[in-house]
């Protein structure tokens, strides 16, 4: 069986263990030392790499899509012809 006090110690225990991660977490105004001028060439910077991450896919898959659209085009009309 549990001794009575045992979950009174891991209660604690769970609290120390909080309040000494929280303590060692930066806080914000040390994290804002990044000069705001470069804020927004940085914004720019990943907006358009995040823009260009998604266009280069979707033109290939526009693509891919019209090369199967003919194939499907070409197989519909093999297979027309096929049928007597």
């Amino acid at each position: 069986m549990k001794e009575p006090g045992c979950n009174f110690w891991v209660v604690v225990g769970l609290i120390l263990m909080v309040g000494l991660v929280g303590c060692k977490q930066e806080n914000p105004a040390e994290q804002a030392k990044v000069p705001a001028a470069s804020d927004n060439a940085v914004t720019e910077a990943v907006g358009q790499a995040a823009v260009d991450a998604v266009t280069v896919p979707m033109d290939k898959a526009r693509q891919t899509e019209g090369v199967l659209k003919k194939s499907a085009g070409q197989a519909a009309a093999m297979v027309k012809e096929a049928t007597p």
